[in-house]
């Protein structure tokens, strides 16, 4: 997926999670988000528009020192849901007045202004899935965006110790999982070494040969979703190969 389509789909998924919330009760909780209920998930999901538009507003080159930002909440919880749509439409005003190939500080691997577009794409369909499921409600996700979810996710991982501290503990000597999509192409290698991991770039013939010491295989939408913490490894949309240990460590390790 480009930038373009990265834009398009930030709205499309505000719009989902927007219509989901709707008119839900807001006081209900969401078990994949312990301890949250849509009120807060709403809240948070608006919260990171802002921040993010904020940042792309500021083009930055360093990381900021605050986090501070007028989110412009409502006064009251029903108010939440149009807030939410308010804060996606002010940031596609701001990704449309911004040259998103422009270099810019990001956590992650890419510095330029995409990468936030990219972010919040994926921060807002993970919730979107997560506001569903709280609805017993079960998630779909389109075939490329599941792909190019789980690729931006594995790519950043490796950066995102600050906020994800226990990633600090996916070590190995030398060992390696893979993620493969039983639902057409979709493949990615993580090597972990004794000082960190990070994805392992394969040529596209080489995909899926290389080998790996523990394999997980599912649809591209399920692996997203396992690899967000919002599906369990052992339940029957995967299937998992080899080293067991290798994988406990993975999935203890690699909350976001």
């Amino acid at each position: 997926m480009n930038p373009a389509q990265h834009t398009a789909a930030v709205a499309a998924e505000a719009a989902g999670f927007v219509a989901t919330v709707k008119a839900a009760d807001l006081s209900a909780p969401v078990p994949t988000c312990p301890g949250w209920t849509l009120a807060d998930l709403t809240r948070h999901v608006g919260s990171v528009h802002r921040w993010f538009t904020e940042l792309l507003r500021r083009r930055v080159q360093q990381p900021p020192t605050s986090r501070d930002v007028d989110l412009r909440l409502p006064q009251e919880t029903d108010g939440l849901p149009d807030w939410l749509a308010a804060s996606a439409a002010e940031a596609a005003e701001v990704f449309a007045a911004t040259d998103l190939d422009a270099p810019m500080w990001a956590w992650g691997v890419d510095q330029h202004a995409r990468f936030w577009v990219r972010r919040m794409l994926f921060e807002t369909l993970v919730h979107r899935a997560d506001a569903e499921l709280a609805l017993g409600i079960s998630p779909h996700i389109d075939r490329p965006l599941a792909v190019d979810g789980i690729d931006e996710f594995l790519t950043n991982l490796p950066f995102a110790s600050s906020f994800a501290p226990l990633t600090a503990g996916l070590r190995a000597p030398g060992q390696a999982i893979r993620f493969s999509c039983t639902d057409g192409d979709g493949d990615w290698l993580i090597g972990l070494r004794p000082d960190g991991f990070a994805l392992i770039a394969e040529d596209a013939g080489d995909a899926g040969g290389r080998a790996a010491d523990a394999t997980v295989r599912g649809t591209a939408e399920d692996l997203l979703l396992l690899l967000y913490g919002r599906l369990d490894r052992r339940g029957d949309a995967f299937d998992l190969l080899g080293d067991q240990d290798l994988l406990a460590l993975w999935f203890t390790h690699s909350a976001f």
